[in-house]
């Protein structure tokens, strides 16, 4: 068994204090000499309040992952990042403000990952109540998406996304196919689809992009990583 210490990039992750899934997928995404170490801010629910209650002690949280000395800090929070179209810019400043660490959010990674892959069209699939849907679609209309079909499987929080199966998130996109989609988007740190990226790439002949699996490729390769990670779909191979 290999132990990932990171002697080629310390990631800091700040992330959802319900959240019990995005820890062990991105730590089997990791390559070669690259750590995780995280700490939490509160989030368990998904009202309003409580979304914009995780951003309050920012400093706070990013002051703690300074003592690991990380690389990079990445604010991991997909229904948080994309509030609204200015909250990238405001996460970032004070994560960079407080530690001098140079950091980066879920939301902006995934719209690099689109870009990457050269789509504009999507289908978007989340756990989210649909107020959190329609300010996601909102932030990717914000930087030229399509979204042409979305769905939300109206789950309240982190602990009924969790509960959710990669069998039954296969099922879920499948009954919810859009040929004329360039990508699928599955959206939540705190969803168990990473097993099912590239079953669903071969099933769906598309690109399929997932929180947890965009926010490590980003990181990576704003660190001057370029690996590539196989099993989790077309974009860790890019």
């Amino acid at each position: 068994m290999e132990i990932k210490l990171g002697w080629r990039l310390r990631l800091g992750v700040l992330m959802p204090s319900v959240n019990t899934v995005a820890e062990p997928q991105l730590t089997a995404m990791l390559p070669p000499g690259v750590s995780i170490h995280a700490t939490r801010l509160k989030l368990v629910n998904s009202s309003e309040e409580e979304l914009m209650g995780m951003t309050k002690d920012i400093e706070g949280a990013s002051l703690l992952i300074a003592d690991t000395e990380p690389h990079r800090i990445l604010f991991h929070c997909t229904a948080v990042t994309t509030f609204d179209s200015d909250i990238v810019g405001r996460i970032r400043e004070r994560i960079t403000r407080t530690t001098g660490i140079p950091a980066t959010v879920t939301s902006e990674a995934l719209i690099a990952a689109f870009r990457a892959l050269g789509v504009s069209r999507l289908v978007m699939i989340t756990p989210y109540i649909t107020p959190v849907n329609e300010r996601e679609v909102a932030f990717l209309q914000h930087h030229g998406l399509t979204v042409v079909r979305e769905h939300g499987l109206g789950l309240p929080g982190g602990k009924e996304f969790a509960t959710v199966e990669p069998a039954a998130w296969y099922r879920i996109v499948m009954a919810h196919r859009d040929d004329s989609a360039d990508a699928y988007f599955l959206s939540c740190a705190q969803a168990r689809n990473a097993e099912i990226i590239e079953v669903l790439e071969r099933d769906l002949s598309k690109p399929v992009v997932t929180s947890n699996q965009a926010a490590m490729w980003h990181c990576l390769r704003q660190s001057g990583l370029d690996d590539r990670i196989a099993g989790f779909g077309r974009l860790l191979n890019q």
